[in-house]
């Protein structure tokens, strides 16, 4: 019999062999630019689109409340401070909501909403694609569980039709891996002849898209925001802060506050973070930074475009950079960071296999010369790894 350790060896030699093993490198985040074990280089891996992290006002009101690290307590206990009252006040504003809960982080709101909100006699239709947070969520609901081919409105008629139970839709605004826009304006009017729930996880258009004074995401982009039931979104990509929430009505909330698990059993997020998303929320509905993040956006998308790069189905700052075969993809990772660029290799199973990828994200902080540095570079190790 193989022994637990001798089976966790095999399956980590697994992993290298098929260039899957994945090993964290040690670093320091300077908005644009990064000290990867040590050595400056351009940073193109964040989630902070708009460079709200490092924001000198939000900076500064979140230091200025932190006479304490943390409530040190769930919500339903003793840790259910004014300040997150007021934050859930201002989301729920943003979003056009009766009401929004706070998370520790967006992977719990998540869970805690899908899990709450579906039992065994649900039926969950998820998109293919959907962030591995919403399939962990499917998994733990009970739910019976139904994917539909990415953004294929036929499939998930087909889907929904075939089925009796009650119906909850889940898909992203804005989709992680891939950069493009769920059909959601689509989706929206098919769940609703269905009587179905839908659930709407929106990380990484939160704050980017939708109309100018509110930028509250791609449901206000689509113009459907009063369809969707449920809002998922994170605090630490768009507004550069940390934690999760679920945007909703009132009852949805009331229900989550007393069933979701992921809310009842864990500490509160920390009073000083809460401050710190109050204060990047006005910085991030100003609209000043979008347009900084879409110029970027343009001018980096049309230059590798330009050299025959395939960018996939990306209509957003997220770019991926498609290479297919995952060892390519760590050889042209790794070369690319010799050269002064930091982009990682996503590779199954965040991605299906053979389906490889450079997940480029571009930022408000990036400038032209840096941006132009990293499309050399691009260009460069390319033409070598005959990618291009």
């Amino acid at each position: 019999m193989v022994s637990t350790r001798d089976s966790i060896e095999l399956e980590l030699d697994e992993l290298k062999k098929n260039n899957l093993y994945r090993k964290p490198q040690t670093v320091e985040v300077y908005g644009a630019k990064v000290l990867v074990d040590g050595v400056e280089k351009i940073h193109l891996c964040s989630n902070d689109y708009l460079g709200l992290s490092r924001n000198p006002q939000v900076i500064e009101e979140a230091r200025a409340t932190l006479d304490h690290m943390s409530q040190c307590s769930s919500r339903l206990v003793a840790g259910n401070s004014p300040k997150l009252l007021e934050l859930e006040e201002q989301i729920a504003k943003h979003r056009h909501t009766e009401a929004s809960l706070i998370y520790p982080s967006g992977y719990m709101a998540n869970l805690g909403v899908i899990t709450a909100l579906a039992n065994k006699d649900t039926a969950i239709f998820s998109d293919e694609l959907n962030h591995a947070s919403i399939i962990d969520a499917c998994r733990l609901s009970r739910a019976t569980i139904k994917v539909f081919r990415h953004n294929d409105i036929e499939d998930l008629n087909g889907l929904l039709r075939s089925t009796t139970s009650n119906r909850i839709v889940v898909t992203e605004g804005i989709f992680s891996m891939d950069g493009d826009f769920s059909v959601l304006d689509q989706i929206c009017r098919l769940v609703k002849e269905y009587n179905a729930i839908i659930i709407v996880d929106d990380a990484h258009g939160d704050f980017i898209f939708g109309s100018p004074g509110s930028y509250s995401g791609v449901p206000a982009y689509f113009d459907v925001k009063e369809m969707i039931d449920v809002n998922v979104s994170s605090l630490s990509k768009g507004l550069g802060c940390f934690g999760g929430y679920v945007a909703c009505s009132k009852l949805v909330r009331e229900f989550l506050v007393n069933k979701s698990r992921q809310f009842i059993y864990t500490s509160a997020l920390p009073e000083h973070l809460c401050t710190a998303a109050l204060a990047a929320v006005p910085v991030a509905q100003n609209g000043n930074l979008q347009g900084m993040l879409f110029r970027n956006v343009a001018f980096f998308y049309k230059k590798l475009k330009d050299l025959g790069f395939s960018i996939a189905r990306s209509t957003s700052q997220i770019m991926p950079v498609m290479i297919g075969d995952e060892k390519l993809a760590l050889e042209f990772s790794n070369e690319l960071s010799r050269n002064g660029v930091f982009v990682q290799p996503i590779r199954y199973p965040t991605v299906m296999k053979g389906k490889a990828r450079l997940r480029v994200t571009i930022t408000a902080l990036h400038d032209k010369n840096d941006l132009q540095t990293a499309v050399d570079s691009f260009e460069m190790v390319g033409k070598k790894r005959n990618v291009i």
